[in-house]
């Protein structure tokens, strides 16, 4: 967790760089309600399917991704998001270099 970036604006596609051959990810806030973090892949690389309890939304910086989500392919781009379902497998694909904001609102329990 850090308070690097709090108080101050971020150009987001600057704060992260890509590393070839390589996913780069740094968290910007970690809080019980949640968590922003940043990625950077590069192309060819991506993550492997899986779950979460909670939406996952994403916003593209640069570059176009590709998300499979329920098994159905869905492409995005620099300035799109896009809401991944709870409990709906997924996975993130790069047929090329891309930035994406990951945004984890976890639900709040009684």
């Amino acid at each position: 967790m850090t308070d690097d970036y709090k108080g101050q604006p971020l150009e987001l596609a600057t704060t992260i760089e890509y590393s070839a051959g390589s996913v780069v990810s740094k968290t910007l806030l970690n809080k019980k309600a949640g968590t922003l973090t940043l990625f950077a892949f590069d192309a060819g690389q991506g993550l492997s399917e899986h779950t979460s309890p909670y939406d996952a939304t994403v916003m593209i910086l640069d570059g176009e991704a590709e998300l499979v989500i329920g098994g159905e392919i869905v492409a995005a781009r620099t300035g799109e998001l896009v809401i991944m379902p709870a409990n709906v497998p997924h996975d993130v694909r790069a047929k090329e270099r891309f930035k994406m904001l990951l945004i984890m609102i976890r639900e709040k329990t009684s």
